[in-house]
Order: C-alpha cells, then sequence, then structure tokens
C-alpha cells in the first residue's frame, strides 16, 4: 500500500502525522499522569487525614486506650473504620508507637514504622512511607499520624491511617485510556486524510512516485530524441507543440519553431496541409524534398484540451529497396523450408528427383530436369567411365522440346551440364542465347527451346560423398527474371539436399538388391519331384527391406512330403541369412525322418544357440547384437497312403484347409511358443485331408494389417480361397495374391497351396508276418507275386533279397508284431515295422563272420534306406528307382556286390 510504503509521498506524509501524533500523546499522557499523581496525592493525603482524625476523636477511644486490652476492643472497631473510610489501615498505637491495631494480627504489638513526634507534640503529621504488608498491596504510600488527648489535652496515644499506592494509582488510572483513545483517533483521522490526498495525487501522477516521474521523464526526452522517428504534436490552434530531433531531420525545422504556427514553418504544402487537417492518417507517404516519408496522424487530449494531434514520420526511401530484398530472402528460405521437408521422405531414386523438381517449379525455376547416372540408378557405384552415360529421371514444366523420362542423356563436353558433372560444382548461363556449349548439344531442340521462351539456365551436378551421382538443371522461360549468383548458391543447396536422399535410395536399392538376391537363391528354386502333393506358392519381399520369410517342400521316404513354412522377424541382410541357416538346418533334420514335433525342438534348439553365439560376439565386439527372437515355424508332414497330415506350429498362424467342396476352415492345431525361448513342448495334430483338399500355409504379412483386426482379414482369406473352390494351386495363389496382399506390402508374404493326392489302394501292398523265420519264405513269394502284378518283374530278384533281408532283422533283433508294406509310386519303398525301438546299424563283416553283410546288400543294393521311429516302435525301409536304367542294372550291382565281397575276403 502507498501509505506504507516510506518511498511514496503519500506515506512519507503519513508516518510524519504519525510521528507529530504520537510526539504530541506522549506529552499529553504524560501531562496527565503527573497531574492526575499530583491530584491523587492530595486526594490521598485529605482522606488519610480524615480518616484518622475520625477515628481519633472517636468516643471511647481514650477509654479503650487506659483500659487493660487496649487491643481487644480497638481491633474490631478500627477494621470496621477502614472498611468504612476505603483506605488501607487505621493503626492505633500508644505514645511509645506499640501497635494496638493492625489488619495483619501478626503486626500488633511492633514498632510503628514512621514518625510519631510531631503528633506527641500535638501536631498532625502526613508523611509518605513504607511499612508492613497490607490487604491492597505491601506497605504505604500516604499516611496521616494524629495524636488523640484526653480531656485535658494531654497525648494518650496516636492513631495513623493511610492508603498503599495501588490505591492512589487508582485515582489517576482511568484519565490514561481516554487519552490513548484520543490519540488513537488522531492517527486515524490523519491515516485518512492522508489516503484522501494520496489518491488524488495517484490520480493526478497516474500511480507513479516522485522518482518514477523524474525518470520516465528523463526517459521520454531520451527516447523522444533517439528514435529514428519524426514526431510532433500539434494543439488545437495549429501550433507546434513538441518537435524531436528526427522530426527537425526530416522536415529541415529551424530552431525555434516550437510554439509557432504550423504554416509558418515552410513545410511542403502537401505535408501543411495534412498536419493542420483534424483528420486521421495511416501510413500516407509524402514526398519532402527529397525523401519518401511515411506520416501517421492521430488525435489525441493533451492536457485534457481537445482538438490535440500526434504525427509520426518514418523514412522510407530504403525501405523499397530493403523491403524487395527481403521478400527475395523469404522466398529463398521457404524454398528451402519446402525442400527440407518434401525431398528426402522415400527411399526410391525416381521419386526423390521427382520431388526435387517439384519443390522447384515454380517457387525457383519454370522448368527441371533430373539427370541420374546409369549405375546410379541400377544402386551401384558410378565409375569414371559411366558418368558421361545418364538418364532422364524427373521433369517438370511446359517445355516440349526436352527429353521424356526414362531416355538415355548424352551430354557433350562443352555442355554446361557435363562441365558442372566434370567440375563438381554449379554453373550459371543467364543467357542462353550466349551459350554455345548448350546450343551444340541438340540445334534442333535448342533452337525449339529459345523460341518458346527459355533464356536462363543453372546446372548444378548432383553428388554426396564426393561421388557424382547425376545433374539437375534449372530452367527459366519466358518473363521470368534471369538466375543470379545468389540463385546458384539455393541451386545448389537445392542440389545438396537431393543428392544425398538420391544418394540413400540408391545404397538403399543395392542393399535390397543384395537381400533379395541372397533370399531367393536360398529359397526353393523349383519343385522336387513327389506324387503326394500339387504345390504352388508365392513369395513377395516388402518394400522397405527384405525380411526373413522362409518355405520349403521336403519328399520324405514312403511317397510322404514334408511342408515348412517359417518367419524371422526383422528385415536385411541379417534376416535372410538367419532364414537360409533355419530353412538348411529343417531340411536336415526332415532328412533324418524326425517326428514333426522334434524337428520343431531340434529348431527351437538351433535358434536359441544363435541367440547365444551372436550376443557373445556382439558383446565381445562393442556391437549391437542381432538376436533372432521371435522366428516362427510351422512343420507338417502328409502321408498319400492314409491321407494324414501331421502338423505342429511354433509361433505361426494357424494353417486353412479348403475341402474339395470348396469350404475353407482353420483347423485346431495347438499354438506353440516361438522359436528360441527353449524348453517348450511342441503339440501336433493330426488332419486328415480327403483327396482333392488345399492345405493353404502363408506368414503373418499375408493377414497382418495396422488398419483392421487380424480376425477380419482371417475372415477375408477364407472368403477368397472359398471363391477358388475347384481352382488349381497355381490359379489360388494368383486369386489370394491378388485378393488380399495390399498395393505396397510393409511385411514379406509368403503364401504356398498344395493339393493332396492319395495313393491308391492297388499301389500298396500289406500284411503281418509271424515272428519266425520259416515266414521269410512266405514273405519272398508274397513280395515276387506283388512285384508281377504291379508289372516290376525286372526288379523283382532285388527287391526279394532286400526284403528277406529286412524281415530277418525284424525277426532276429525286433519285437512282434512284424508288417510289411511295398509302396509303389515314384519309387518302390520297402517297409518293415517291428515294436523294438533298437536301431539297425551299418557295419563290414569281417572274413569269418557269419553274419553282419544283410545291411551292407541293402544299401548297395536300394537308393537309399533308413529307420524311422513311431510311437509304436520303428520302420526299416528301403527304396528303389523305377527308371528305365534300373532293370539294366540290377544284375549287375547284385554281382558287383557279390565280387566285392569276395575280393575283400581274399585280401
Amino acid at each position: 500500500m502507498a501509505l506504507l510504503n516510506p518511498r511514496s509521498v503519500a506515506g512519507q506524509v503519513f508516518l510524519l502525522q504519525a510521528l507529530i501524533v504520537v510526539l504530541l500523546v506522549a506529552a499529553a499522557v504524560t501531562m496527565e499522569l503527573l497531574q492526575s499523581a499530583y491530584d491523587a496525592l492530595r486526594q490521598g493525603r485529605r482522606e488519610s487525614v480524615v480518616a484518622a482524625q475520625a477515628f481519633a476523636n472517636a468516643p471511647g477511644l481514650v477509654q479503650a486506650l487506659r483500659s487493660r486490652n487496649p487491643t481487644a476492643v480497638l481491633q474490631p472497631r478500627a477494621e470496621a473504620a477502614r472498611k468504612r473510610a476505603g483506605v488501607d489501615f487505621i493503626v492505633v498505637m500508644n505514645t511509645q508507637g506499640i501497635r494496638y491495631t493492625y489488619p495483619y494480627p501478626e503486626y500488633i504489638g511492633k514498632k510503628f514504622v514512621g514518625d510519631i513526634r510531631p503528633s506527641l507534640q500535638g501536631r498532625t503529621l502526613i508523611e509518605q512511607a513504607g511499612g508492613p504488608p497490607l490487604p491492597a498491596g505491601r506497605g504505604t504510600d500516604v499516611q496521616a499520624v494524629v495524636p488523640v488527648t484526653d480531656d485535658r489535652g494531654a497525648v494518650v496515644g496516636v492513631v495513623s491511617a493511610g492508603l498503599t499506592a495501588k490505591n492512589v494509582a487508582r485515582q489517576w488510572l482511568p484519565q490514561v485510556p481516554i487519552t490513548l483513545v484520543s490519540g488513537a483517533a488522531a492517527l486515524a483521522m490523519a491515516a485518512g486524510g492522508t489516503a484522501l490526498v494520496s489518491r488524488r495525487l495517484r490520480r493526478q501522477t497516474h500511480g507513479l512516485e516522485p522518482a518514477e516521474m523524474t525518470r520516465m521523464y528523463e526517459h521520454h526526452d531520451a527516447v523522444l530524441h533517439a528514435v529514428r522517428e519524426g514526431v510532433l504534436i500539434i494543439d488545437a490552434d495549429r501550433r507546434l507543440v513538441l518537435a524531436n530531433d528526427e522530426a527537425r531531420r526530416l522536415l529541415g525545422l529551424p530552431a525555434d519553431s516550437e510554439g509557432r504556427q504550423v504554416r509558418e514553418l515552410g513545410l511542403p504544402d502537401q505535408i501543411s496541409r495534412l498536419l493542420v487537417s483534424g483528420e486521421p492518417v495511416t501510413d500516407q507517404v509524402h514526398l519532402a524534398d527529397d525523401r519518401l516519408l511515411a506520416v501517421n496522424k492521430r488525435p489525441t487530449f493533451l492536457n485534457g484540451v481537445p482538438g490535440h494531434s500526434v504525427v509520426t514520420l518514418r523514412d522510407t526511401t530504403e525501405l523499397a529497396a530493403v523491403s524487395g530484398r527481403a521478400e527475395v530472402a523469404r522466398e529463398r528460405l521457404k524454398l528451402l523450408y519446402e525442400a527440407g521437408i518434401r525431398i528426402g521422405t522415400t527411399l526410391d531414386m525416381v521419386r526423390e528427383a521427382q520431388e526435387l523438381a517439384q519443390v522447384a517449379v515454380p517457387l525457383f525455376a519454370d522448368v527441371v530436369t533430373v539427370d541420374l547416372l546409369d549405375a546410379v540408378m541400377r544402386g551401384e557405384e558410378p565409375t569414371a567411365e559411366g558418368r558421361r552415360r545418364l538418364r532422364r529421371a524427373a521433369t517438370t514444366g511446359e517445355l516440349p522440346m526436352l527429353r521424356s523420362v526414362g531416355q538415355q542423356i548424352a551430354f557433350s563436353s562443352a555442355a554446361p551440364q557435363a562441365r558442372a558433372l566434370q567440375q563438381g560444382h554449379g554453373l550459371l548461363s543467364a543467357d542462353l542465347r550466349q551459350e554455345r556449349g548448350w546450343q551444340e548439344q541438340d540445334p534442333d531442340r535448342v533452337g525449339r527451346a529459345l523460341e518458346q521462351g527459355a533464356h536462363s539456365l543453372v546446372s548444378v551436378p548432383l553428388q554426396a560423398r564426393d561421388v557424382p551421382l547425376g545433374v539437375v538443371s534449372f530452367y527459366r522461360v519466358g518473363d521470368t527474371p534471369a538466375f543470379e549468383h545468389e540463385d546458384l548458391l539455393v541451386a545448389e543447396e537445392l542440389a545438396a539436399r537431393a543428392a544425398v536422399a538420391i544418394d540413400n535410395a540408391r545404397r538403399f536399392t543395392r542393399e535390397h538388391a543384395m537381400a533379395v538376391t541372397l533370399q531367393r537363391s536360398l529359397l526353393p528354386r523349383g519343385q522336387p519331384e513327389q506324387d503326394a502333393l500339387e504345390v504352388a506358392w508365392r513369395y513377395l519381399p516388402a518394400e522397405a527391406a527384405v525380411g526373413g520369410d522362409w518355405f520349403d517342400l521336403i519328399p520324405l521316404p514312403g511317397a510322404r512330403v514334408a511342408l515348412a513354412m517359417g518367419d524371422v522377424v526383422g528385415h536385411g541382410l541379417h534376416a535372410a541369412v538367419t532364414m537360409g541357416r533355419l530353412r538348411t538346418a529343417a531340411h536336415n533334420f526332415a532328412a533324418l525322418d524326425l517326428p514333426v514335433d522334434e524337428v520343431l525342438a531340434h529348431l527351437d534348439e538351433l535358434v536359441a544357440r544363435i541367440d547365444s553365439e551372436e550376443s557373445t560376439d556382439d558383446t565381445a565386439e562393442g556391437h549391437r547384437g542381432y538376436e533372432v527372437t521371435g522366428a516362427t515355424c510351422l512343420y507338417a508332414i502328409y502321408d498319400p497312403a492314409t491321407g494324414v497330415c501331421t502338423i505342429a506350429r511354433a509361433g505361426h498362424p494357424d494353417p486353412v484347409v479348403v475341402d474339395p467342396n470348396g469350404t475353407a476352415t482353420c483347423p485346431d492345431v495347438p499354438a506353440s511358443p516361438p522359436l528360441g525361448l527353449g524348453g517348450y513342448p511342441f503339440e501336433t495334430a493330426e488332419l486328415r485331408l480327403p483327396e482333392g483338399s488345399r492345405l493353404v500355409l502363408y506368414t503373418d504379412g499375408l493377414v497382418e494389417d495396422r488398419t483392421r483386426d487380424l480376425d477380419s482379414r482371417l475372415a477375408e482369406l477364407r472368403r477368397t480361397l472359398e471363391r477358388t473352390a475347384g481352382r488349381t494351386p497355381e490359379e489360388t495363389c494368383r486369386t489370394v495374391i491378388d485378393t488380399i496382399v495390399p498395393a505396397h506390402p510393409v511385411d514379406d508374404i509368403a503364401l504356398l497351396v498344395a493339393r493332396t493326392r492319395l495313393l491308391p489302394r492297388s499301389r500298396v501292398a500289406e500284411w503281418d508276418v509271424p515272428a519266425e523265420a520259416a515266414a521269410v519264405g512266405t514273405v519272398r513269394a508274397r513280395c515276387v507275386e506283388t512285384l508281377r502284378e504291379w508289372g516290376l518283374e525286372e526288379i523283382a530278384f532285388t527287391t526279394e533279397l532286400i526284403l528277406s533281408e529286412l524281415v530277418t532283422n525284424a525277426i532276429r533283433y525286433g519285437s512282434p508284431p512284424i508288417r510289411v508294406r511295398l509302396l509303389h509310386g515314384r519309387h518302390l519303398t520297402c517297409e518293415v515295422s517291428d515294436r523294438s525301438s533298437t536301431s539297425p546299424r551299418l557295419r563290414r563283416a569281417a572274413t569269418m563272420d557269419e553274419g553282419g553283410r544283410g545291411l551292407f546288400l541293402v544299401a548297395q543294393l536300394a537308393q537309399r534306406w533308413g529307420t524311422r521311429y513311431t510311437a509304436g516302435g520303428k520302420v526299416i525301409w528301403a527304396e528303389q528307382t523305377l527308371d528305365d536304367d534300373a532293370s539294366t542294372a540290377t544284375g549287375g550291382t547284385l554281382a558287383d556286390v557279390l565280387l566285392e565281397q569276395f575280393d575283400d575276403a581274399a585280401h
């Protein structure tokens, strides 16, 4: 508040008034205290004398003093008289000063404190003295001592009465609050008066303090004469009240101009009329001598008098040129800002070139062409020999003589584009009619370009990391001003930004091509020979980067086929390499003829080991790791002899089965964790597929979409498959890709469609074998008979020998029941199963051994053989080819085997 601020005028006045009031109140209180103390003392003396004399002249006092026990008579009477008189004590004593009465009995009989000598002489004494404690306080302040005389006038005793200091003060203390209240009232009146004066003063000074007013005036005066804008104040009589230094300079005013009429100042008529008029003016431009002045005028009130006006003058002589340069600079900054936003949004070189051309037209040039080296267009590093072979990548603007996009461009060595590419910096051709090198490039086209208005050219090389990528040409046509040196700098900045984006796109194109090549080399290139499935597949890499999707079709013994589909999370070369490792491992595990769950278990261990090894290597080298966490896989084995498909999946999407009627369903295949987590079992499911069913496997890129949920995408896939009823797998793949796949896939897509076939029952022969040696002959006889029915008499002897060896081993080392199965497909397969899990092994028998040559003969006579374990035991199989050379080679093969055995024995 202003009253409490000692720096404000109101505060200083209030503090001075408060000090005066306090001093006056203090003086009044002091005088009042002195006067009241004097009056109270006088009143106390009077009351003490009256009380003492009244009691001294009381009847019977003399007789009481002469009695045997004066205290017993006088004490009650003295206390009663004290209370009635309002004094603090009445003491009766003898002439020796011994008390007979006192308010406190314990002080009776003691010496009186005071002077009684005047009273013994018959005089009354008033004194101020202290004494024993009293009911009103300790000691006395005023006491009167009066003699007691008998009838003869002799002094027989003394009476004293008095008041304590507290009782004396009671006479004057009630006057003090009145004085203090009066002082407070005076102080409040002073504060109120000061507040009224302060409000008035603040209204007049707009709340400014004296120091602030002084500082404001100093600042006002300094600013007024320091600003680069003229200020005039004109009153209602059209007199110049104030003019700052800038106004004097701009208008050439004399030193004594203030106070004179405006028309007497010798100003131009146009400005004089404007100053004396009462109309407001906003940014009117007037000529004063050689200066172009922008004038603003506003009416105002000066000292509360209307009709005054304030005029400001601004010299805009150089503003036009400056504003023009500023506008050009602003346009260039806008162009560079647009280039920073629009260039570099993709990893496609052609689109980057188009973005550069579109940004420059029409903000910077009328026509823009971008030409890139052929090697750059292919994603390769340009060589010195290939710097003359360019191809038009983008063009924008109306100049029909220019070559179209995609055409080969060959600039002559004298052309500005070739020279800019060779020298590594931009070249300015302000007048194309004087540019001979450009005209010699193609006289016919150049002539038409000049006729169409082309007059100025800036050629800037596109280069990044000091590697040339191409050249960009900026043309101006028609009435557009010719390029200047500053435009060359802007063109080089645009080209530099575009060159970085184009180089990034080039390197991405190269790496993408390498990754696609690597990935396609790791995926199946053709379908293997097999009779169980009719298969078609598609693989679509993502536009941004190659991923780790893979699939495989692996023929197995017994006419069976293994189907594999996997996905390695991530993109790039690392994902492609990891995919190749997983596919190779899956192929090897399938060659071991392992169950589907065991294949996934081995792949799981492999992924975990890859993660561990790469994490250790990256930690040692201080690089970021490339763990393969998130790899998925689906593995299935289809048996055409039974029509059963055994499937297991590790984090992979469900397959889709389309029955021969066209109904698409997702079978309930148990979901297991992705590969690499370790320690989790993989569950399998067996599907019995009728002949002609289609099994559809895919990766998540086919059904995942950021804009739609997974269930809706799966439903769309099933509806699409149902519409392909009766079509081949190849047609099904084509329909699904055309319908489901987005225009710009963000993830790899792998699709495999397999239509099932069943092995005819006439091509399958199986029977049980008793666990006795005599049964081998029966098996051989039935084998020969079956092969005769199939028209395979040429290989009957070899098959008979192979089967007899397998059955003999099963009878000797296996466990019943023993079962034989012959499968006639692309190959002839002999299978012998038993309940034992003991695996036979191939060994070379010594010269004197009676056995040990059976499996050796089987391995020599069959194309391949092996063991497959089942839930109920094992199956030993041997496979023979059925081509034209098989029959002719059979006899020779058996003879060679026997001769080889004989030669080994001879040695």
